[in-house]
């Protein structure tokens, strides 16, 4: 592997050795922002560990502390962060200086409006290139019918300015889409207002909040597809431990999937079942891959998934209810579908055109570029799968500065025939900065 400086470009060239071995991956990004994030909204100081170290999380980071919370987190041996948080509680965020730059963090920016909502405050958000394109109206809309304002009015994307209220109010709305985030932002606000406020969704979107807010000691509710609180109340602090990232662990399984002769199991990563739909997807395509459950991290379980290589992987369909539990691991699935005999359809995938970057069109420019047919009809992506495919000669990825294509094209030349480019590698430090060591290592 080598890196081109001057032009940006680094170079993936096949591995030579097959996968094995045990390894731990970094710490939940999701999870991660709650802690920070609920942490600093708590009474007193909370005690964090396994944090991921990253640039999003680290948003959230800068962000509290601009609203001031006190967060000293501290780098440890295994690259996680760790250390206290001592939050604002009952008197509420500060003022800021300035605008809250929230880089490229949609979590920071879309839960940040929840948190901030319930409070005297008039606080800018803004991001990164990318950020300042992805949709807010999604949460803006349930947040207004609380009582929260929103500068400019009717303004789609950030930079935005939130105007809290003191006087929320509880509100039952039915989301037009699954999202954790629109949900969470919905329930933070909701922790404040008068009465239970009622959030439903059209299918199952991650539970991380309504689990961990108990731990702070809000009561809620969660059933599968709704999540209520009951307001007004106050968090407090607690201790909180991160498991590993599901996310992340979906491309070392799927490179071992790939890999001839691999065989490796990933430790000490979150089980929560709404986020191990990429598991239970390659058991569709027949990949021999298996979870067990060693312990619970809070309301967290956690274990090992364990995978070998599978030469005769076959396509799929991803029904439509299950996206919600896959959407971050669509972009390395795919790759995995470009190997499987026959056609694998992810359903009513359209909310991947709304991610870092439009990833439905960029997955079928990508495998366009392995010589792979796939496309879009409507919302659905389908893949036709080529058993034995081989990598072109020369082939340049483009990961359009998005962290999870970056990595799933350059599995397409680590576990591929040919060498590969790909383009703004550098985008895995948003969510998995030590993506390619941990490669190497298994690779030994």
């Amino acid at each position: 592997m080598s890196h081109d400086q001057t032009s940006g470009t680094t170079l993936f060239a096949p591995l030579t050795a097959p996968l094995t071995g045990a390894i731990s991956v970094p710490g939940d990004k999701s999870i991660s922002h709650r802690a920070v994030l609920f942490a600093a909204m708590a009474e007193g100081t909370s005690r964090l560990s396994g944090v991921l170290d990253s640039q999003d999380v680290r948003s959230s980071i800068r962000a509290v502390r601009a609203l001031g919370a006190e967060a000293s987190l501290e780098e440890q041996s295994d690259g996680s962060l760790a250390g206290a948080v001592t939050g604002w509680g009952g008197r509420g965020p500060s003022q800021p200086d300035g605008p809250i730059d929230c880089g490229n963090s949609g979590t920071t920016a879309r839960l940040l409006m929840g948190v901030l909502a319930p409070w005297d405050v008039r606080v800018e958000l803004t991001g990164d290139d990318s950020l300042v394109r992805r949709p807010m109206r999604r949460i803006t809309a349930p947040l207004m019918k609380m009582g929260a304002r929103f500068e400019p009015e009717g303004r789609e994307t950030l930079p935005i300015t939130v105007c809290g209220s003191r006087r929320l109010r509880a509100i039952a709305y039915d989301a037009p889409m699954a999202s954790a985030q629109l949900k969470t932002a919905v329930l933070l606000a909701g922790v404040y207002a008068e009465g239970t406020t009622v959030l439903r969704e059209p299918s199952p979107s991650r539970n991380h909040t309504e689990l961990m807010l108990p731990e702070f000691g809000v009561d809620t509710t969660a059933a599968d597809r709704a999540a209520s609180v009951t307001g007004p109340s106050l968090l407090k602090a607690c201790e909180v431990r991160v498991p590993g990232d599901p996310s992340s662990a979906a491309f070392i399984v799927c490179a071992a999937t790939m890999r001839s002769g691999s065989s490796v199991r990933v430790e000490g990563v979150s089980l929560n079942p709404a986020r191990i739909g990429f598991v239970r997807t390659l058991e569709r395509m027949g990949a021999d891959v298996s979870v067990r459950r060693t312990g619970a991290a809070g309301k967290e379980p956690y274990g090992v998934i364990s995978v070998r290589h599978t030469q005769n992987l076959h396509g799929c369909e991803v029904p439509a209810e299950k996206i919600a539990s896959i959407v971050d691991e669509v972009p390395v699935l795919a790759l995995v579908a470009a190997h499987a005999r026959g056609v694998t359809v992810f359903r009513e995938a359209g909310e991947l055109r709304v991610k870092e970057t439009d990833r439905l069109a960029a997955i079928v420019e990508g495998l366009g570029r392995l010589g792979v047919d796939a496309w879009v009809e409507g919302n659905d992506l389908v893949v036709e799968g080529q058993p034995g495919l081989r990598t072109p000669e020369g082939v340049s990825f483009d990961s359009k500065g998005d962290h999870r294509l970056a990595m799933t094209w350059a599995l397409a030349g680590l576990c591929g025939t040919s060498p590969v480019e790909v383009e703004n590698f550098a985008s895995v430090e948003v969510s998995y900065p030590r993506f390619l060591l941990d490669i190497e290592r298994l690779a030994r």
